[in-house]
């Protein structure tokens, strides 16, 4: 699952001793182990599903670390930026939110979100998105936006913070300490990479 790369050939990984050892040491921890103690094991298979979806992405290497990511920032003790008046804080938004995706592919399929085929989880996130699943227990139209909007936003950060993704996406990665020289529009540092040609 994914795109095809404009850039087979780039590796940003190559260039990691241009990264000074604080930079090095974060990218590379994105590339595990990874030692979960927030989520479970159903959880972060819950996470993975929802990224496989939301990410358009299949790489279990990459799902784990999207996973560990969503549990970190769930883990942290500062506060929210922002938060809508009778939403939960974040992790109990989300938390319980895994739960109730599951009880309504039950209710309506009579097995768990993660035995439900692909085109039947995507059905899911489609009304979450809008707010269209069953109001029960308090899941309005607002929560299940807001569940929606969280869940998108930590599932998309945390993919495109992967280095195997920068590669893809023909990002160079940090550009500390040697910095970038050539801004104008079109033109690209020497060790930036370039576009493949299709024919």
């Amino acid at each position: 699952m994914g795109l095809e790369s404009l850039y087979p050939d780039y590796d940003v990984l190559a260039l990691q001793d241009e990264w000074d050892a604080n930079t090095r040491q974060i990218v590379k921890q994105r590339l595990g182990p990874f030692e979960f103690k927030l989520l479970s094991h159903w959880q972060q298979g819950m996470i993975k599903a929802l990224a496989r979806q939301l990410a358009c992405e299949g790489r279990d290497e990459v799902l784990t670390w999207i996973a560990f990511h969503v549990e970190t920032e769930l883990g942290k003790p500062q506060g929210e930026a922002q938060r809508k008046p009778g939403i939960p804080p974040r992790k109990e938004l989300i938390l319980a939110g895994l739960d109730a995706l599951d009880n309504w592919a039950k209710a309506k399929f009579f097995k768990g979100f993660l035995s439900l085929k692909e085109a039947q989880q995507l059905e899911f996130l489609q009304l979450l998105e809008v707010g269209g699943l069953p109001q029960e227990e308090g899941w309005d139209v607002e929560r299940q936006k807001e569940l929606f909007k969280k869940l998108a936003g930590l599932i998309i950060t945390a993919h495109y913070s992967h280095p195997w993704v920068w590669s893809e996406i023909g990002y160079g990665g940090p550009a500390y300490p040697r910095g970038y020289v050539r801004v104008e529009l079109g033109l690209v540092d020497p060790w930036e990479p370039k576009q493949a040609e299709w024919s």
